[in-house]
């Protein structure tokens, strides 16, 4: 029998994964509640996170969610997740899945901004990080989530910067081994290296681009985070362009500031009918602060997406 050609033989691997991960997250949609018209919907899926509404609605997360959908936002997203009981895990995906909601991203693993966590190749932080994966599925199962966060760490200054991407690479190649088989994907995060988050390995939009098409696989995509990346390089929809088969996941948030759309210099009303156009039905996780306190500041939140959402 003649051997498949390396190119073919990628083809057909990739193939074989996204069919995986298909089956895998049809059968994670099958089994929550279909989605349900809410009042005031908007056209794109904003996913709001804990506390950003709970002078209306409260302490308790599950009312946070009620509060949620019934304002017309169909998901949410929560960094910490994973450090949530199991209780509160599957509390917060049966809520979820009565009213028709997504679940956003949550952070996968532990160590994400820890020096050289992914970079330096290091096999006791790779077994780490692939523990904290095997964790995440099991968060992903309990609240319906498709999509969790991987910060890459930071730079080895010991290193040529080759020999770190080669490293993350073979790093996150494991990782899709967990990943694809649940359904689950991890996206990569850049952050901006001046104003929050300095010496970080992945700061760029074509660098994650570049990580994205080496590792080949549909569970390990890009999360462009539009804060940051207007203060790294802005460019934003260029860059989106340029990287829009990678990218799985958006983030939202005003610069300066870090606050809702409308506070600042970026243009969302034209950013978010640029990603409405080509027809994206993802999440965009509002990772940002509120610029004013209490209610009114909750309901200018509000008003900030429904007139940058009125395109």
């Amino acid at each position: 029998m003649p051997a498949v050609p390396t190119t073919d033989r990628r083809s057909l691997l990739a193939t074989a994964a996204t069919a995986a991960t298909a089956l895998a997250l049809g059968a994670r949609t099958a089994s929550a509640a279909p989605a349900v018209a809410r009042r005031g919907a908007f056209q794109l899926d904003y996913a709001p996170h804990f506390g950003m509404f709970r002078h209306h609605a409260g302490d308790d997360p599950l009312d946070q969610i009620q509060f949620m959908a019934d304002e017309g936002f169909g998901s949410i997203e929560d960094n910490g997740m994973s450090g949530r009981s199991v209780d509160l895990q599957e509390k917060i995906g049966a809520k979820l899945a009565q009213l028709g909601m997504r679940m956003g991203v949550f952070v996968a693993n532990k160590n994400g901004f820890k020096k050289g966590s992914f970079a330096s190749g290091k096999e006791d932080e790779r077994k780490s990080f692939l523990a904290d994966l095997e964790n995440s599925v099991k968060v992903a199962e309990r609240t319906g989530a498709t999509w969790c966060t991987v910060v890459l760490g930071g730079l080895d200054p010991r290193l040529e910067i080759e020999y770190q991407t080669a490293n993350v690479v073979e790093t996150l190649r494991r990782g899709v081994e967990i990943c694809e088989p649940a359904g689950l994907v991890m996206v990569l995060e850049p952050l901006n290296p001046w104003t929050n988050h300095p010496g970080l390995y992945l700061t760029r939009m074509p660098q994650a681009f570049l990580i994205c098409r080496s590792v080949d696989s549909p569970s390990c995509k890009i999360l462009d985070d539009l804060y940051h990346q207007q203060i790294t390089e802005g460019n934003l929809i260029p860059n989106m362009d340029r990287s829009w088969n990678e990218i799985g996941y958006f983030q939202i948030g005003d610069n300066p500031g870090r606050n809702e759309p409308g506070t600042g210099e970026i243009n969302y009303r034209n950013v978010f009918r640029h990603i409405h156009a080509k027809g994206f039905t993802g999440i965009l996780g509002m990772e940002h602060g509120n610029s004013r306190g209490g209610k009114e500041g909750e309901r200018a939140v509000i008003d900030a997406y429904r007139t940058a959402d009125a395109f």
